[in-house]
């Protein structure tokens, strides 16, 4: 009877991890697109103010507009970008066009070439990271938690500017192989973060509550 008993809670327990997987793994992965955009805006905002650097602003302007309308051009007009463009510019777009294929059709395509420019050394940090981050996000339902993990590790110290991003994907990895301690431990580190975003610190707040019921 005690057996049967276990299975029953064990079950339980199985069932409130996938909820919340299923839960977090939507705010966690969209926030990729807004990671992107936002840095690309900044870098290329910055770029612009640069008469030299305005032609090179207004065609990457152009291809992230596309993004809202035809991910196929956009992809192309950001592998042009990426191909003759300045180097801040060119590593956007590279980054920019392999999310925009993990996103689409081609998901292991994104993937595979986000995980090239997270190993390419001649890509400047911290836009390696940035694409190590993105990697992680969209593989993470297709890829084993401790191959995700172990990408992640080297990205959840200082001074890596993607250090909260990769240990809530580390904990969501935690979570998704059922390691519970492991993804509580990890969460409130982050939550008692001061120095991480509040809105994550937050999000970490309400998933230990709901791991510890």
């Amino acid at each position: 009877m005690a057996d049967i008993f276990n299975e029953i809670d064990e079950d339980l327990r199985r069932d409130r991890l996938n909820k919340l997987w299923q839960r977090y793994r939507v705010w966690i992965i969209g926030a990729a697109i807004a990671i992107v955009v936002a840095t690309a805006a900044g870098v290329a905002w910055r770029d612009h103010q640069r008469a030299q650097d305005e032609k090179e602003g207004l065609r990457f302007s152009e291809a992230a507009a596309l993004t809202k309308t035809d991910a196929a051009k956009a992809i192309a007009a950001l592998d042009g970008i990426a191909a003759d463009s300045l180097p801040g510019y060119a590593q956007l777009a590279r980054i920019r066009a392999a999310a925009l294929k993990a996103q689409g059709t081609d998901k292991a395509g994104g993937v595979a070439g986000l995980k090239t420019i997270a190993g390419d050394s001649a890509v400047d940090e911290p836009y390696r990271s940035l694409a190590a981050i993105l990697a992680a996000q969209y593989g993470i339902d297709d890829e084993k938690p401790e191959d995700i993990i172990a990408r992640l590790q080297p990205l959840t110290t200082p001074p890596n500017a993607w250090r909260f991003s990769a240990l809530e994907l580390t904990a969501l990895a935690q979570l998704k192989a059922g390691d519970k301690p492991a993804a509580l431990k990890t969460y409130k580190q982050l939550a008692d973060d001061l120095e991480a975003p509040q809105t994550m610190r937050q999000r970490a707040d309400e998933i230990i509550a709901a791991l510890s019921h």
